[in-house]
Parts: C-alpha cells; sequence; structure tokens
C-alpha cells in the first residue's frame, strides 16, 4: 500500500516495482500513479529511466517524497502532485504505463482531509474509486499496460467486499481489458500466531498475498512490442535498486 516516512504506513515493495517497470513499462515511458503514497514507485521509476507522475492528497508526504528522492535521484527526480486524484483528468500527459497501489477502502484511513476517500463509506468509496480509476486510464496511450495492486477488505460483519473484483470492474468499464493476474506473497510474520486465534473463534484462514493485476488497453501483444525484450539488471543498474532497498529499509 501506498507508504512513507511521514506515514507510519507500510512500504511498497522496490523488487516489484523494478519488475513491473521492467516487464510492462518502455524504457523512457511515463508512469502515472494516482495514488502515490510514499516515495518508492517513483524512486525506482526513476532509477530505471522511466518518468514517474505520482498524485498524492497529503502535503507532508508529498513533502517528505521530494527530499527523500532528492538523496536519491542523481538524475531526472520523479514528480509528484499534491491534489485530489479525482482531478487527474486535468493532467496533461500520455502515460505508457498506470502503476498504483490504492486505498483498501476504510482498512487504513490515511488522513482526516475531507478529499481522503479512505474516510468514506464503501459505496461512497467505491464511486469515488471508479472515477478515478476511469480519468487514470483516459491518460493511458493505446496499446499499453495498467497495474493495481490490491487485496481483499472485510466490511464491519468481516465478510469479503470483493474489493478485487471491484476493482477489475471498474478497470473493464474504464474500457481496459482484464489481461493477467499475479499474486504476491507477502511475509508471514506472526500471522502463524494471529491465523490460530483467528481460526477458532471463526473459521476464517490467514491471508498471505496480495493481488497484483494486469490490465491492457488495446492490444496485448502491441502492448508487449512497445515495452521492448524483457531486461534484467545487469552490471551497475543492480546496485541503483539495491540502494533503493537501502534506502527504504527493505
Amino acid at each position: 500500500m501506498g507508504s512513507g516516512p511521514s506515514s507510519g504506513t507500510s512500504i511498497f515493495d522496490p523488487v516489484l516495482c523494478e519488475l513491473a517497470y521492467r516487464w510492462f513499462c518502455p524504457q523512457g515511458g511515463v508512469v502515472l500513479d494516482p495514488f502515490a503514497g510514499g516515495s518508492v514507485r517513483g524512486v525506482v521509476a526513476a532509477k530505471l529511466g522511466r518518468e514517474y507522475i505520482g498524485w498524492e492528497l497529503r502535503e507532508e508526504q508529498v513533502a517528505a517524497n521530494r527530499e527523500q528522492a532528492a538523496m536519491i535521484c542523481e538524475d531526472a527526480a520523479p514528480v509528484w502532485r499534491c491534489g485530489d486524484s479525482r482531478e487527474i483528468g486535468k493532467e496533461e500527459v500520455e502515460a505508457d504505463f498506470i502503476f498504483s497501489c490504492p486505498p483498501y477502502a476504510d482498512l487504513e484511513v490515511y488522513s482526516d482531509l475531507e478529499a481522503d476517500i479512505s474516510t468514506l463509506d464503501y459505496t461512497e468509496f467505491l464511486e469515488a474509486y471508479r472515477a478515478i480509476v476511469a480519468s487514470t486510464c483516459a491518460k493511458l496511450k493505446d496499446d499499453r499496460f495498467a497495474c493495481f495492486v490490491v487485496g481483499e477488505v472485510r466490511d464491519k460483519n468481516g465478510a469479503y467486499r470483493n474489493f478485487v473484483g471491484d476493482t477489475v470492474a471498474a478497470f473493464v468499464d474504464a474500457g481496459v481489458d482484464y489481461y493477467n493476474e499475479i499474486i504476491l506473497l507477502t511475509a508471514v510474520g506472526s500471522l502463524p500466531i494471529r491465523a490460530g486465534r483467528q481460526f477458532k473463534a471463526s473459521r476464517k484462514v490467514g491471508k498471505t498475498h496480495q493481488n497484483v493485476l494486469l490490465f491492457v488497453k488495446g492490444d496485448g501483444k502491441r502492448a508487449a512490442g512497445a515495452v521492448g525484450p524483457v531486461a534484467f539488471a545487469t552490471g551497475d543498474e543492480s546496485a541503483s535498486i539495491s540502494l533503493a532497498d537501502d534506502a527504504f529499509g527493505q
């Protein structure tokens, strides 16, 4: 999920960033992120030669991101806009890749700002979320990929809301095809202890993954061709991601 030094929230995986950019975004391409959160996705994009534009509502988070990028990015720096993602349609850009990790509804409330959609009930959240997805996809070039990292969330009664399915529906309704899914395994940590108590009380098993949803606008083969050959870190390039790992405490 979106993260950063000022928020105390979880840090987005920089290795997942590297793979996503190398596999799905052309070298030198423009990455558009409607839910920027922390600096990770922006910094890794810059280190890999992609232009990054991220939208983030919290001024203190944007300031922290810019400060961290200034310490890590020697060349072109990522760009963070401080504003409501529902205004992303005003962005004058044609994106080569959409990459984000949205708020998981009200699972984690990020601020008390009126425009923060994590403060809304699920119906209102979903309406705003769908509008943001549609506006962002409108900025994506034809024959290009989009990727959202999401997970399921539960309502107050403990039932799944089907946030993953709602995300897929939002993209499909925005004219972007559901193309593939990758399962990202997350650290087990204290889950075995917590899951044991949870299972006894509710018969719910523990969850140790997130859904990396891949979409394509246009033709998948042409989108893959636009990305070019699959590239992996070699030589000095690998050091740049190691630097990012160190900076983000991974």
